[in-house]
């Protein structure tokens, strides 16, 4: 993943779109592949500024591995609207040279009290061949059985493996709060995962001409089961997609998740601030 996250440091930053007049939350970003720097640094202080000042004034900073897992962390402990997830990507979990070590690191910062989630784990059948997708297995379960043992949220990729990640979720029994981090089904497991519970995310990609299935699915979800995301640095959101994207982009996609919603712009943006203090706790 490394060699990925370096070239997209490359790219220019989305321009600032308008300011929300009620403050929201970027539920899930990777803000250390934004700066490529230190976790109190000025340059991360600069990226939550500018979220700041378009309305977006909390941030969920995710992990993926477990050295940017204690990024997270420290980034977390550095500022008080930042809380961390963490956890080994299903990318990341079949490819380490020790598995159990690196497990035992996110256990060990689970505990943490500025972790408030278990993610981002899963299955990806996009990037991983499928001699390792029984060790990504393997991962994702250890990921649910440590995020029911902490009683903390579990923040769901699922790339090119609805199914499995259902049943998986299914045969282990699911936290009792399951989040789809920029989901990804169609309307049918859409309505499969409001039935169970599970809390759908959705980021940039709602804003994408090839995407009708994803602005059919966000009609459906209740105001309680709804978020919103950048996942930045990637997947910026119209018109400006390709760009460097930072959760300063929340408000383009929300105004376009309000618009196909039907409502109101502000409301809207109260709903998902509320879910996510009730979902992740306090941020301060």
């Amino acid at each position: 993943m490394a060699d990925r996250h370096n070239r997209d440091i490359d790219r220019q930053l989305a321009p600032l779109p308008e300011p929300l007049r009620v403050k929201c939350v970027d539920a899930h970003a990777h803000i250390e592949i934004v700066t490529n720097t230190a976790p109190d640094s000025p340059e991360v202080g600069k990226v939550l500024e500018d979220a700041k000042s378009v309305g977006i004034d909390r941030v969920v900073q995710v992990g993926y591995s477990a050295e940017q897992s204690e990024w997270c962390v420290k980034m977390a402990e550095s500022w008080p609207n930042v809380l961390a997830a963490v956890a080994l990507h299903p990318n990341e979990a079949p490819v380490v040279n020790d598995l159990e070590a690196d497990l035992a690191i996110i256990e060990k910062l689970a505990k943490h009290p500025r972790v408030r989630a278990i993610g981002e784990t899963g299955l990806d059948y996009f990037r991983t061949e499928p001699a390792l997708q029984e060790r990504q297995k393997y991962s994702f379960r250890r990921h649910i059985a440590l995020a029911k043992q902490v009683n903390k949220a579990l923040v769901i990729h699922d790339r090119d493996a609805h199914r499995d990640v259902l049943d998986v979720l299914e045969q282990e029994g699911a936290p009792e709060i399951t989040i789809f981090h920029c989901y990804s089904g169609d309307v049918q497991m859409a309505r499969e995962c409001i039935e169970k519970g599970y809390v759908l995310s959705f980021a940039g990609t709602l804003t994408f001409k090839n995407a009708p299935d994803l602005r059919e699915a966000v009609k459906l979800v209740p105001h309680d089961q709804l978020l919103v995301e950048t996942d930045s640095p990637f997947l910026a959101p119209m018109p400006h997609r390709g760009a460097l994207n930072t959760p300063a982009q929340i408000p383009t996609i929300l105004r376009f998740m309000a618009e196909e919603r039907g409502e109101d712009l502000d409301f809207l943006a109260t709903a998902i601030s509320n879910n996510c203090e009730r979902l992740f706790g306090p941020f301060s």
